[in-house]
């Protein structure tokens, strides 16, 4: 289907990817992983000929389509949201487009009748007389209403645009269908429509994303960039990550002998199999995973924070209580009359119909906004430490990432001490001395956890943690709160974070909240929480 022969890139001195040989082919959903810096999107954009290598070839078979997720959001400001999706299928969409130029000729020619019915053959062959109604319900299950359909692109919000986007990409049942980053913005339940799309897709997908519960979902492969090569493992996300590791650790036990690192890996691979079952592609994956060849599995040479955080002291009984909250803004009220208890050891993830939700609520708990009414109070012996969505004002000077710590840290700490804990976040050598207005986003996220690090709270507050961090990054972190004995109060769009971490469920709207002591994925399937979230939408 498409193939990649003999592809080399360099930036100077930089060996991004070498002698790059794969076939990804028909009915499988590829996944693209890689630390910051590896190469993932540029490779995507080799893929689909949007920037050059410095040797080797891509070869997609003849007649066949592909289709890209745009990552410009103003390029189609001046079109109509429905136009914007069908031209996700060009030769239809210009078929389109010249049929209907011929038939509104005030001079209509006997060469005209004949292009006309010649275009009206190919229209029928491509399925054009559906063509709007499936673009119309493509935007529909990505969440833009039908009302939205006739607007132009420029009056819908980012997160809209980003929709839109997703749904010309997919448009027409492409061959080769290309995503990065598919499900930033996107809400819980348009990743799973997402997520069933593709498992329904009958085509290849190439997919990055830092979503960890989609990679498992979708995927039947893995492409690692890694070593500077481009390895492909059979297996999702989940496979991959947990293999690596044990074939990590048995070269870091240098004594192993063969017969029981290879005892061990066939173990794994037998277990993993009998978990595809509970899998939508269960038979197939199932099938995969039984031909692997354990000497593919080899260990990443990923390096992963060290995350860790500790308490300067144990909470008591008393941890929060909130009483009455209430708030709104110029468009309405957020939430009113919200009152919950926080309780030793809970783990709560907070969700809201959107981002301004939850951000409101922890900016509130973190003292930086006043609530309309309402009050809440932490316990005596509740020391906090808060991670913002937006972090942007905390890095507005020219310090070096030190003195940048330093100011955060109690009392006098030498500079081993601080970098120590910039270390555990892979700042090391030269890189503790940039400045921190330059930083990246996922820098800035990394600076952000080591400050919490040094406040060794026993209540963390985390708002989108995940957040512009690679997947080595997210998974570091959701260990840590795995492993925390405190309390943490958070909201994710994470699927895998928030389940693997959250013992309780608060969802608050504007008319009323639901407060549930159960985990993510029990909160999604209960009939019971479905039942009640429609009557506060009443």
């Amino acid at each position: 289907m498409l193939s990649v022969s003999n592809l080399s890139l360099r930036f100077g001195k930089r060996v991004l990817f070498d002698d790059v040989n794969i076939k990804f082919t028909e009915g499988n959903c590829y996944g693209v992983i890689g630390a910051n810096g590896a190469g993932k999107s540029t490779f995507l954009k080799i893929l689909s000929g949007e920037q050059d290598a410095n040797s080797g070839q891509i070869s997609l078979d003849k007649g066949k389509r592909m289709a890209v997720l745009s990552q410009n959001h103003f390029a189609y400001d001046d079109e109509v949201v429905l136009n914007t999706v069908l031209m996700g299928h060009k030769p239809l969409y210009d078929i389109m487009q010249e049929k209907d130029a011929i038939y509104m000729k005030e001079d209509f020619s006997e060469e005209d009748g004949m292009r006309a019915s010649e275009l009206e053959e190919q229209f029928a062959e491509m399925d054009g007389w559906n063509a709007e109604s499936d673009a119309a319900s493509l935007l529909s299950g990505l969440g833009i209403s039908e009302s939205e359909h006739g607007k132009y692109m420029r009056d819908l919000s980012g997160n809209q645009k980003i929709r839109v986007l997703l749904a010309q990409a997919i448009f027409g049942n492409p061959d080769v269908l290309i995503l990065d980053e598919p499900t930033n913005d996107l809400d819980i339940k348009t990743i799973a429509w997402l997520e069933d799309f593709l498992l329904d897709f009958k085509n290849t997908v190439i997919v990055v994303s830092h979503d960890r519960h989609f990679l498992d979902t979708v995927c039947t492969h893995i492409v690692d960039i890694d070593f500077s090569q481009v390895r492909l493992f059979t297996g999702n996300y989940s496979f991959w990550y947990e293999s690596s590791q044990i074939a990590l650790a048995q070269r870091n036990a240098a004594n192993k002998k063969a017969e029981d690192k290879k005892k061990e890996l066939q173990e794994f691979v037998a277990r993993f199999s009998a978990n595809a079952s509970k899998s939508k592609q269960a038979t197939s994956r199932k099938k995969l995973l039984e031909k692997i060849n354990l000497e593919d599995i080899q260990p990443s040479s990923r390096k992963y924070p060290a995350i860790i955080f500790n308490q300067s002291r144990p909470a008591g009984d008393q941890i929060l209580n909130v009483e009455g909250l209430s708030y709104s803004n110029e468009h309405g009220k957020i939430f009113d009359n919200l009152s919950f208890r926080v309780n030793k050891g809970d783990k709560i993830a907070f969700l809201g119909p959107d981002s301004i939700t939850t951000t409101t609520l922890f900016r509130i708990l973190a003292g930086e906004i006043k609530p309309d009414s309402g009050e809440f109070t932490f316990g005596q012996t509740i020391t906090t430490a808060y991670l913002p969505n937006e972090n942007s004002e905390y890095f507005e000077s020219d310090l070096n990432l030190i003195d940048w710590l330093r100011q955060f840290a109690p009392g006098e700490k030498d500079e081993v001490y601080i970098r120590g804990f910039l270390g555990k976040m892979l700042f090391t050598g030269e890189e503790t001395l940039k400045q921190c207005n330059v930083l990246s986003g996922g820098e800035k996220v990394r600076c952000m956890t080591s400050r919490m690090m040094l406040q060794e709270a026993n209540v963390l507050m985390l708002d989108e943690p995940t957040n512009h961090l690679d997947l080595e990054s997210i998974t570091a972190f959701n260990n840590a709160l795995i492993n925390f004995p405190g309390t943490v109060l958070f909201t994710s769009h994470d699927h895998a974070f928030t389940q693997s971490v959250a013992n309780r469920i608060i969802d608050i709207h504007p008319s009323g909240h639901l407060d549930k002591l159960m985990s993510y994925d029990d909160f999604l399937a209960s009939e019971d929480v479905e039942r009640q979230k429609a009557e506060l939408a009443i």
